[in-house]
């Protein structure tokens, strides 16, 4: 049931109370208080009926083929289905989206250069491009021999020691203490007459799960080392997290999800007694007001704008007007990288990554459309589609929101959308775990990442590796590695026939 009721401020609210559905486990979606300030009471009766989950498994719901709403894109498979601009954007934006996509694509170069405009790489790095990470828009993949690092890196963090330390990850100003000398990644390369950081060494062990119907399964299981260190040792306390490049379809629509419903979602200390604990990643924004991370493997993020602008610093050395620092991520303890020309000039502004560089970049990765829904009426996908239901995937993939009527690009403005997602982060358990807290999340947790498009990883990113890591060399195993927080639900999937898991599976991949 839900209700409409008006808190002590006078806002409109939304009390949602999920019904059960018959056969399916409870989800953790909270009983919280939804102060939806966007929208009028009959809008709001509107959305609570919408977004309530389905019972009815012998037909599509109503749009649920639109994944990404409005801006859905329509065209047929293909390597670049995630390289689609929102089909609802204006004319001029269509403009916008091009500039930002060459933009994305553009190979920077060490300074100084003849192509002014092109200079300011690294000095240490780990791609001259966005498109070299994001390879179509989409998902990386662990290396493939030692040339082959570009879609996969080492986040470094350590424990914090001294008070400045405690206190700066306690008030928000930071989410990691980065390692003294290597920062917070680490850079397998560099600009000429720099030598880079080191490299990423994988290191797989077999090991085999049993269903209960007596078949079995295979994961691999990973061991992570840093090596051909250049500069010294890590930190004795620095950790270690390897994260492969998430696909970039949809984030806009994920930015216009109104922040209460997350909050709604929000049940950090359990108390519907389902099991399920998603919490809210607290960060503060570019204006520094502490606000709900969204993006990135740990939702570090709390806009496109600044994972961005992270990302121009971290992974391709460019400094911009948010991260305005000329030498990514080089430490005090490196000095010949600090020694190196940059490409920063004060005609163009701020940042080797001017103001409307980042600004076309960002409304790039804001306008990447997500692809139509695929096979949503087949029997097989319908009934896996039940199966996810009943195991309670959805009480961390929330299957579907109505964005904010104040978006702030009409194009995602009150669109329903089906990301699977509820951008929280949950304890995962031990065998995803990687020891790293970053902000509010843990060792153990992780972002719930959206399902969206996941059935197109291997039509545009030409492989099935799946997880932060990629460990997961198919969806079968992404799901037999769900710990924590989803150790009943990867039981229960375990418990299934082998149809049974098969259409299953056959749902997400008609994501």
């Amino acid at each position: 049931m839900r209700k409409i009721i008006q808190n002590k401020n006078g806002l409109l609210s939304l009390l949602i109370t999920l019904p059960l559905i018959s056969a399916i486990s409870t989800t953790s979606f909270s009983q919280n208080i939804i102060i939806r300030d966007d929208l009028s009471p009959k809008d709001l009766k509107r959305v609570a009926k919408i977004i309530e989950p389905t019972n009815d498994f012998a037909k599509a719901e109503n749009f649920e083929n639109m994944q990404g709403g409005a801006g859905t894109t329509l065209r047929k498979p293909s390597r670049d289905s995630f390289s689609q601009s929102s089909t609802n954007i204006t004319f001029k934006e269509e403009r916008d989206f091009k500039l930002g996509n060459a933009l994305f694509r553009k190979l920077w170069v060490s300074s100084p250069a003849s192509t002014k405009a092109s200079d300011g790489l690294g000095p240490l790095f780990n791609a001259r491009a966005c498109q070299t990470c994001h390879i179509k828009d989409g998902r990386g993949h662990p290396p493939e021999g030692d040339l082959d690092q570009t879609s996969m890196f080492f986040r470094l963090a350590k424990t914090p020691e001294t008070q400045e330390e405690i206190k700066s990850l306690e008030n928000y100003i930071t989410t990691v203490i980065p390692d003294p000398i290597y920062g917070g990644q680490l850079q397998d390369a560099a600009v000429p007459g720099l030598a880079g950081e080191g490299r990423m060494k994988i290191t797989y062990a077999e090991k085999k799960i049993k269903y209960v119907d007596g078949s079995t399964a295979t994961l691999r299981a990973p061991s992570y080392e840093a090596v051909n260190l250049a500069y010294g040792p890590l930190n004795a306390k620095t950790t270690l997290s390897p994260r492969v490049t998430p696909q970039m379809i949809g984030l806009g629509l994920l930015e216009a999800i109104h922040e209460s419903d997350l909050r709604a979602l929000a049940d950090e200390d359990d108390k519907n007694g389902d099991g399920i604990s998603g919490k809210l990643a607290i960060v503060r924004d570019n204006a520094g007001k502490k606000t709900v991370g969204r993006f990135g493997w740990k939702a570090t993020n709390a806009s496109i704008r600044q994972q961005s602008a992270g990302a121009f610093s971290g992974d391709i050395g460019i400094s911009s007007p948010d991260v305005p620092g000329n030498y990514g991520d080089c430490t005090k303890y490196q000095k010949a990288c600090l020694n190196m020309p940059h490409g920063e000039q004060a005609k163009l502004g701020i940042g080797e990554a001017p103001e409307e560089v980042l600004s076309l970049v960002t409304f790039y990765s804001q306008n990447l459309a997500v692809p139509i829904r695929r096979n949503s009426e087949d029997v097989n996908v319908l009934r896996g589609k039940k199966h996810f239901y009943e195991l309670g995937c959805i009480s961390c993939h929330t299957p579907k929101f109505v964005t904010s009527r104040k978006a702030g690009n009409k194009a995602q403005r009150f669109q329903l959308i089906w990301p699977y997602t509820d951008l929280l982060l949950h304890d995962m358990g031990d065998g995803l775990a990687d020891g790293q807290a970053v902000g509010v999340a843990n060792g153990k947790e992780w972002r719930t990442p959206p399902l969206w498009g996941i059935g197109l990883t291997k039509t545009v990113s030409g492989h099935t590796f799946y997880l932060h890591d990629g460990r997961a060399r198919n969806l079968t195993e992404a799901i037999l590695w769900h710990g924590g927080e989803a150790e009943n639900s990867m039981q229960g999937f375990s418990a299934l026939n082998k149809e049974a898991r098969e259409n299953l599976v056959q749902f997400l991949r008609s994501l």
